[in-house]
């Protein structure tokens, strides 16, 4: 993917100045998961303060992602606000895709976790807001684990979780012992996937940016993801993300769920237990670092009015507004972006996760290394990495859906990876 605007920024830029002040609507787009969706009843507290209509556009992620990157890299203009995360937010604030954000003193930026003020800004500036953060855990029902005599430890191994998933899997009583993605998409089933591939000891690229995908930890990992989910997960995994799956744990069907810290916040079962990533020998990389943000496209016409909206959604007082309004509380507060929200004793008391979330997100390890030369640890933070990864991706569900062999997946994944990267100039 080229980094290179179709519309003439300056010129752009010269009608934001021309034209923000005048602004009484807005259109953002967001990912629709539960605390975006959540956000529009408590703006409505922010319409009737600012008069600024808010204009929703509620997408799937992958579709989100589909449209945001087409509407953003052509100047389209559709969207005043957009969510975005860590893979894009450097690269399209060094590209001028985005335009950097400033706040008041009253924001508090250093309230902000460091983990998300980093991944989210380029040489120091901020070029996207994280509405929440998260890290990867392990969520599992510590009423079956109990009842089938199997323990789960904090970074256990991946052989213990695959019998602790044995040990509770009972499809017959609508019990499957682990669920996870399996929905082709960068950040979906390559999100998990890639986890299990660094702690494996694997990486996507070499020191020279060449694909990895045909090495042997590769084929281990996808060898084991394919086993595990194949025998102990539900039916159709292929076509699970997210919030499938949430709605399968929340019905009782999931023993374990490998996922977003962030889930958490919506498990409605009880007996849910957490434990750090699992790992195959590498602990590093095990576990991943997101944030699903706000940024304001370069040369909107209502930049301005976008990072009012913006500051205000991730502020604290945004925080204290989710946890007084009617419809939510403290347990549905956004979480992984401030420190402050868990030093409130209402927050605590809600939020059993709270200490095994804030864990997984000091320990997640986004910087490059020699095992893994380039930043990220579920993606790479290149430009290309979009294209790469929503290619394997679709090779990964293949073999998880048993049309292909994971080496014909793999081999597969490995030569579309090696034109697109030799198509950017890496090698």
């Amino acid at each position: 993917m080229k980094l290179v605007r179709k519309t003439a920024l300056t010129l752009a830029l010269g009608v934001a100045a021309a034209t923000t002040a005048s602004a009484q609507e807005l259109t953002i787009a967001i990912v629709n998961n539960g605390h975006m969706l959540n956000m529009q009843k408590v703006a409505e507290a922010y319409t009737a303060d600012t008069g600024v209509k808010l204009n929703w556009v509620s997408l799937e992620e992958g579709v989100l992602r589909e449209q945001v990157t087409s509407d953003t890299a052509t100047g389209g203009g559709e969207y005043d606000i957009i969510n975005i995360g860590m893979q894009e937010a450097p690269i399209w604030g060094a590209a001028g895709w985005i335009e950097p954000l400033t706040f008041g003193d009253a924001y508090d930026i250093d309230d902000m976790l460091p983990a998300m003020r980093n991944g989210l800004s380029h040489e120091g500036t901020l070029y996207a807001a994280p509405f929440y953060g998260e890290s990867s855990m392990v969520m599992y029902r510590k009423d079956l684990t109990d009842a089938a005599g199997v323990t789960i430890k904090d970074n256990d191994s991946w052989d213990n979780i695959k019998a602790a998933a044995a040990a509770v899997h009972k499809p017959d009583d609508g019990v499957y012992g682990a669920c996870l993605r399996g929905k082709p998409g960068w950040g979906d089933n390559m999100a998990f996937i890639t986890t299990v591939v660094n702690s494996f000891g694997g990486a996507w690229f070499d020191k020279d940016m060449k694909p990895k995908l045909d090495s042997q930890e590769w084929k281990d990992a996808i060898n084991f993801y394919v086993d595990l989910l194949g025998n102990y997960g539900p039916p159709g995994s292929e076509g699970n993300s997210f919030n499938e799956i949430l709605a399968l744990y929340n019905e009782g069907k999931c023993g374990m769920w490998i996922d977003a810290t962030i889930a958490a916040s919506f498990l409605e079962v009880d007996g849910v237990a957490y434990a750090q990533s699992p790992n195959a020998g590498n602990p590093v990389g095990a576990n991943w670092l997101w944030a699903w943000a706000m940024a304001v496209p370069a040369g909107s016409p209502n930049a301005e009015e976008s990072m009012k909206f913006i500051e205000w959604a991730t502020s604290k007082d945004y925080i204290k507004a989710v946890a007084d309004h009617p419809d939510f509380g403290w347990g549905s507060v956004p979480t992984g972006t401030r420190a402050s929200t868990y030093a409130y004793p209402e927050f605590q008391e809600v939020a059993g996760f709270a200490a095994a979330e804030m864990a997984a997100i000091e320990s997640a390890a986004p910087a490059a290394t020699d095992l893994k030369p380039y930043v990220g640890v579920q993606f790479a933070a290149i430009p290309e990495f979009p294209e790469v990864g929503g290619a394997v991706a679709q090779e990964m569900a293949a073999a998880l859906s048993g049309a292909k062999s994971v080496d014909d997946a793999l081999a597969a994944a490995q030569k579309a990876a090696d034109a697109i990267m030799r198509e950017a100039g890496y090698y």
